[in-house]
């Protein structure tokens, strides 16, 4: 914990109904984002779960112990203002996505990719009448544009909250589709990111197990798995 953490400076932690808004108050103020806005969403359980964080935080708050209230937010003070420009970057990821980068060899890996990424591209073209192209290597792609508009549309009637949690998914497992299907429940979201590590793991069976990247990878798989249930909690 850095020295310059805040201490904590409240005793009780309420949750607060506002019309069809919820609220999070410490000792009866209300909590605002880092933007001054006040931190209010329609959703009970986002509000709950938020304030559990507040409550566990000890003599020091560390805001890396508190992923609702940072997920809630980067919806209220980015998402909200600069859904258009989060659409377009997301699409960009649809045109670059992770499963249609395959690897020329070793074959064990070739096949794995086919068996756990195929699947996934089969659905999203069953799904939403698509069709990604595929490549071996870094040489680019090019996707159609009617593909890209159709999945670009994909996220248009998705809430601010939601879109936050989405866009996590998509930059997390560097993947338009897994995000897509971890949404959608095509395939469990710890199964979907295990899916999206396909060539890590790889690397970490021939060469053995970096302790260092390992720590990192377990960080964004909590992450991942955190704005998959940040997504759901969204559409209740």
């Amino acid at each position: 914990m850095s020295e310059w953490a805040p201490k904590r400076f409240y005793k009780d932690v309420t949750v607060e109904r506002e019309g069809d808004q919820f609220s999070v108050r410490l000792d009866g103020r209300p909590v605002r984002t880092p933007g001054k806005r006040l931190l209010a969403m329609p959703h009970e359980a986002m509000a709950w779960n938020i304030a559990e964080e507040w409550r566990a935080q000890e003599d020091l708050i560390d805001p890396r112990t508190m992923p609702w209230t940072r997920s809630v937010n980067s919806a209220i003070d980015k998402v909200a203002s600069q859904r258009d420009e989060i659409i377009e970057h997301l699409t960009s990821y649809a045109g670059t996505d992770l499963l249609c980068y395959r690897a020329h060899g070793p074959a064990e890996l070739v096949a794995r990719q086919s068996q756990d990424w195929d699947p996934l591209l089969d659905w999203v073209t069953q799904r939403y009448n698509v069709k990604l192209n595929v490549t071996s290597g870094v040489i680019p792609v090019v996707q159609r544009v009617e593909t890209l508009e159709r999945l670009h549309g994909t996220m248009r009637p998705m809430s601010d909250f939601e879109l936050t949690g989405f866009y996590e998914l998509v930059t997390l497992s560097g993947s338009f589709t897994i995000a897509l299907a971890s949404v959608e429940g095509v395939q469990p979201a710890d199964v979907l990111w295990k899916i999206s590590r396909i060539d890590e793991t790889w690397q970490s069976e021939q060469w053995g197990v970096d302790e260092e990247a390992e720590e990192a990878s377990n960080l964004k798989r909590d992450a991942f798995l955190h704005a998959f249930k940040f997504f759901q909690t969204a559409q209740q």
